[in-house]
């Protein structure tokens, strides 16, 4: 299954660049990710929960980066994860490339995705509805951090009292404020919308509205 979503970020492509290539510092922005382990600096091991309507499913699997272009700003990571009390599956490849626009960087990300189990009863739409909604919350929390480390004080030197020449002895910078991870994936929210999106779908179809 093929599937394709697009962000924008208000921030430099190098700073985007190199926030999205540190996993550690940007998984808490996956919703229903953790990151478990860190194998080298291109493995990790992790879970993902999710939960759609009265399916709640808990994955473990690995995450490699397999290429990386510094030239294109393209990353191509491999997800493979196995459900931990089923017998489900999921292995995806996903193509991560970065523009600059205007003032800001533009990501698309696109995901060939292959599932079994529970949550290959929901159609492609339904799938594709729900990946944009993941996206969208990914993209508000990275925007948000990115903003957060930019407001950071900057590092300011020591004055002695009386102004007397002094060696300069810079003082820390205080650490961004932390940024609220967005919650587990899914829930009846998130079920009942993924389900009326693909309501919308059908009525458009059957009444000659186009595609969803």
């Amino acid at each position: 299954m093929q599937i394709a979503n697009e962000f924008r970020v208000e921030a430099p492509i190098e700073r985007v660049w190199a926030h999205l290539l540190d996993v550690e510092r940007v998984a808490p922005c996956m919703p229903g990710a953790q990151l478990t382990e860190v194998v080298d600096d291109r493995t990790w091991k992790g879970r993902a929960n999710v939960k759609l309507g009265p399916v709640s499913l808990s994955f473990a699997g690995t995450l490699v980066m397999a290429e990386r272009d510094e030239s294109v700003h393209r990353v191509v990571l491999k997800a493979e994860g196995r459900e931990q009390r089923g017998k489900g599956a999921a292995s995806a490849t996903i193509t991560s490339v970065m523009q600059q626009d205007g003032d800001g960087t533009r990501v698309a990300i696109d995901t060939d995705l292959t599932i079994t189990g529970a949550v290959a009863q929901y159609g492609r739409g339904m799938i594709q509805d729900i990946s944009a909604r993941l996206t969208q919350q990914f993209a508000e929390c990275l925007r948000a951090t990115i903003a957060a480390e930019e407001a950071a004080p900057v590092p300011v030197e020591a004055v002695p009292p009386g102004g007397e020449a002094a060696p300069a002895v810079p003082l820390a910078p205080a650490p961004p404020q932390p940024v609220a991870a967005p919650a587990a994936v899914g829930g009846v929210r998130l079920g009942l919308w993924a389900l009326w999106r693909a309501l919308v779908r059908l009525l458009r179809r059957l009444f000659g509205g186009g595609r969803g």
